[in-house]
């Protein structure tokens, strides 16, 4: 009798932890079914950050705790803080705290006058960098003024021959006068200063004069006559107001024993005159016959400068 009660009581106590068994196991789905429906949209957004450079992953649950989504849950949740960026902020807010340091002192005054020269200023070297990029490209394309500038004009100068022979007696000095400016091509006349009639050229103004003269000369009565010297020559002078032993004056020297019929005397060099001053050229016959001047003998001089 006692046996069989005890076998029902077993009986009934075994299908009450059943129950029992089975009711918990429903709470346990059911909560575990809440938990996933919570946790599916946060993981989605924890993979969805994992994809950006820099930002922290969770660590993760090795073997089968990641088949517990509430595990998952927790173990994300009780994650350590990055120990970084907290002594980042740290150092911020020390810097932060710091007292600020005495004022600088004031600017400068910057005026409207100020703005515009220094606007005027950027504009001259933009417009001269354009300038010279443009020069540099096209060289061949350079204004004449730019190559001609190194050179100056020359205000005064001439080039005139004499218009017909003189005869020039024995033992004579003789000015030469009656000059005619060349028509060919090449010969000048500049300035105001040089009377052909004359033959003297007036400085219009104080300076270095460079001069210069071919004479032309024919001594064939000379020798004809037999009358040649050793002794004999004739000078050739560029002379300063007629005075050619008082002032500095150009000379040359030539002996007349040529044997050719004519010969040419040249002189050349620098004279300073005071503006009014004239020059001339002087032939001084020493031989004891007359001697002749060709037609064509030049006289030539230019302002070199002052």
């Amino acid at each position: 009798m006692r046996l069989w009660v005890w076998a029902v009581a077993i009986a009934l106590l075994w299908q009450h932890l059943a129950l029992l068994r089975g009711i918990s196991a429903k709470r346990e789905r059911k909560k575990a079914k809440e938990m996933m429906q919570y946790t599916e949209p946060f993981n989605a957004t924890v993979s969805n950050s994992e994809e950006l450079p820099g930002h922290p992953k969770p660590p993760e649950a090795p073997g089968p705790e990641l088949t517990d989504a509430h595990k998952t849950w927790l173990n994300f949740v009780r994650r350590p803080d990055d120990v970084t960026p907290r002594k980042k902020c740290k150092g911020k807010d020390k810097r932060l705290v710091r007292p600020a340091g005495p004022p600088g002192p004031p600017g400068a005054e910057v005026t409207q006058e100020a703005l515009l020269q220094e606007f005027k200023d950027m504009l001259k070297e933009a417009t001269e960098r354009r300038a010279a990029t443009a020069a540099l490209a096209q060289p061949s394309q350079r204004p004449l003024d730019s190559l001609v500038a190194p050179y100056r004009r020359v205000e005064e100068a001439f080039h005139c021959k004499l218009k017909a022979q003189l005869v020039i007696d024995k033992k004579t000095l003789m000015e030469l006068h009656n000059f005619q400016a060349p028509l060919a091509k090449g010969a000048f006349l500049r300035g105001s200063g040089l009377n052909l009639s004359t033959g003297r050229f007036t400085a219009p103004v104080s300076g270095i004069y460079q001069f210069s003269a071919n004479v032309h000369i024919d001594h064939s009565e000379l020798k004809s006559r037999a009358q040649l010297r050793a002794r004999d020559n004739v000078r050739v002078l560029i002379c300063i107001e007629s005075l050619c032993h008082q002032h500095t004056s150009l000379e040359a020297i030539t002996g007349l024993e040529s044997n050719s019929r004519a010969f040419t005397v040249h002189i050349q060099g620098l004279l300073q005159l005071q503006a009014g001053q004239y020059t001339s050229i002087f032939v001084d016959n020493s031989a004891g016959a007359a001697l002749t001047i060709q037609n064509g003998s030049d006289f030539m001089g230019l302002l070199v400068g002052l």
